[in-house]
């Protein structure tokens, strides 16, 4: 069992690091079922290993200048609000009824990883990319001279930001699934851009969400969490050094579909323990 959870830390930080945060999802599932804790003592030990080793698979994207440090922060901090309400909604919600949740959000985001994959090789980290010339994430959404504030796009910042914080306070996850193409459609980011700043839009989540569980009366496994985020570090730098050779659309597809099978399981185990 010990092996298997060893295994599952190095593929969550293969993900993290070459997908930007994808990979988070599966830390949830894996403590539950393989290490054997509980829902909630689960998603917040998620946010502990979710958050250092993104803040670690920041390195080679940010040595690549693949990370926005201003855009990333704004992001961050403005989804604190969904972040914060999201982790006090967890600890109210019943297992079963938690679990449940997960499994179904897995399944929407294996189907969304899926029919967003081959759009892709469309984006290219040039000046002329096609996501830039959608938004050019270097016109700004509030001016002062002149005076200009553009609406429809500081909504959608948002709206984007307060949901990915809710599901990383309500579900221990990062939120990559939706925050790099959140990026890419409301900033204008190019998708290695949006992968790399999404690692630390997901620290500040993380973060964030993490500092309102520990108000509350939780216990951690301190030794199992550290053990766990030291090989998920160390997998998420490797798979940021080698992310540039590696096929993300075959990545991507193979991701998904693990995810299809372990939320289908996690569903159905959850559904016959219910009854």
């Amino acid at each position: 069992m010990i092996l298997l959870a060893i295994l599952a830390g190095v593929v969550i930080g293969l993900a993290l690091g070459a997908l930007g945060g994808g990979g988070s999802i599966l830390t949830v599932p894996v403590l539950v079922y393989l290490v054997g804790l509980d829902a909630y003592p689960a998603t917040s030990a998620s946010l502990i290993i979710v958050g250092t080793t993104s803040l670690f698979a920041l390195i080679p994207h940010a040595r690549r200048g693949h990370v926005r440090v201003t855009q990333g922060v704004v992001f961050g901090v403005v989804g604190i609000a969904g972040s914060l309400l999201g982790g006090r909604a967890a600890a109210r919600i019943p297992e079963p009824l938690l679990l449940g949740g997960f499994a179904l959000l897995m399944l929407m985001v294996a189907v969304i990883m899926l029919r967003h994959d081959g759009r892709e090789d469309a984006v290219t980290d040039s000046e002329g990319d096609d996501a830039a010339r959608v938004m050019p994430a270097s016109v700004p959404m509030v001016s002062v001279r002149p005076l200009r504030v553009r609406w429809p796009r500081l909504l959608k910042l948002v709206a984007a930001a307060t949901a990915v914080g809710f599901l990383t306070g309500f579900f221990g996850v990062g939120g990559g699934f939706a925050l790099v193409p959140a990026l890419v459609l409301v900033l204008g980011f190019s998708m290695p851009v949006a992968v790399g700043t999404s690692l630390l839009v997901i620290v500040l989540n993380s973060a964030t969400a993490l500092s309102t569980r520990l108000t509350t009366s939780l216990e951690l496994d301190w030794p199992l969490i550290a053990g766990f985020t030291l090989v998920a570090v160390l997998a998420s730098l490797v798979a940021g050094q080698l992310s540039a050779r590696l096929p993300q659309r075959v990545l991507t597809r193979t991701f998904a579909i693990g995810m299809i099978v372990v939320g289908l399981g996690m569903g159905i185990h959850t559904g016959v323990t219910a009854l």
